[in-house]
């Protein structure tokens, strides 16, 4: 008798008990972590690890390279920081606009910037994200060099004080969460699936009449929320927002982190973003710039896992299941 689902059916099966692994294990980090690792570190990993979860949903999943990213991070962070310094917001007003500005700003860098293809595209974002980080050091409202301090972490909900850790700590691992399932659900869509074809082969997803610049452009969008909303929850971990968030090189951190983890993989960003937080704590206590170890694990990581850490253990994963099955799974009986 034959087997209805077969070696694929068996496979797909195999693949979706990994993913229910996965979940698990996370969930489980998330609860027990912060008995062993500081909840200030964890939850500077999160807002990074959303940021290059965010910015890999344009690179990744469309295959659009953006050096323009750390407006959407820093603009988040600026202007959820104003919301309560300025307007006396609540944490949860304050997250929210944060996002929606962020939103904003990605509707207008995007309109201009999708018009654009490869090397052009990159340096438009770039350019865009200088301007708004000159903005920013001119600007009174956003303090200049010295950015904008004290920013109250206040009460979430009306009754969750947020000045205790351990309850931002809850607060910042359910946006994590939350984020990263929206992510997950717009990849996995039939929206996602344009955007993979997009990324594969332009050309012909506009021979079938797909304006492909709306889907760039809406991408592009959604991306820049979810950058501007882990900029917001930076803002109210550290109680600040500052030049260094609208920084260049913060949009190089986005790129090093999904490069390292792998752009292949929806997990490759929050390995990545892991990895180069830890070397940064790490470092610190021998005296070692950041800058030079991560830049060899980068270079060591392109030359020998092309893929990046996440994206190689899937795919070696994903060939041990295939191969198992090829062992295990017996002929069809023909009689």
């Amino acid at each position: 008798m034959k087997n209805p689902h077969g070696v694929s059916g068996i496979f797909d099966t195999a693949l979706s008990g990994q993913k229910a692994v996965l979940w698990a294990v996370g969930l489980a980090l998330l609860v027990f972590l912060p008995l062993v690792v500081p909840s200030v570190t964890l939850m500077k990993l999160m807002c990074y690890a959303l940021f290059a979860a965010g910015f890999n949903l344009l690179f990744g999943v469309v295959g659009l390279l953006s050096f323009g990213h750390a407006a959407f991070f820093g603009g988040g962070a600026y202007a959820s920081a104003i919301a309560v310094t300025q307007l006396g917001a609540t944490p949860e007003l304050a997250l929210l606009i944060g996002t929606l500005f962020a939103a904003a700003l990605g509707s207008v860098f995007g309109f201009l910037a999708v018009r654009r293809q490869g090397v052009y595209f990159a340096m438009v974002t770039l350019a865009f994200a200088q301007m708004f980080y000159f903005a920013c050091l001119q600007f009174p409202i956003t303090g200049g060099e010295d950015g904008i301090q004290g920013v109250k972490r206040g009460t979430f909900a009306g009754f969750i004080d947020l000045s205790n850790d351990s309850n931002l700590y809850i607060i910042v691992s359910v946006l994590f969460v939350l984020g990263n399932i929206a992510i997950w659900r717009i990849v996995y869509s039939p929206f996602g699936s344009i955007l993979r074809a997009i990324r594969d082969d332009e050309k012909r997803v506009t021979s079938l009449g797909i304006k492909v610049e709306n889907y760039k452009l809406t991408v592009f969008i959604l991306s820049a929320a979810i950058c501007g909303l882990a900029g917001a929850m930076k803002a109210l971990v550290f109680e600040f927002a500052t030049l260094s968030d609208v920084s260049w090189h913060i949009s190089g951190d986005a790129i090093v982190m999904t490069i390292l983890g792998g752009s292949s993989s929806l997990l490759g960003p929050l390995v990545g973003a892991s990895i180069y937080i830890a070397l940064q704590t790490l470092v610190v206590s021998f005296h070692i710039p950041a800058s030079v170890v991560t830049g060899v694990i980068f270079i060591t990581c392109v030359l020998l896992l092309p893929r990046g850490v996440a994206g190689t253990l899937s795919k070696s994963l994903a060939k041990r299941i295939g191969s198992t099955d090829k062992a295990t799974v017996q002929p069809p009986n023909t009689d």
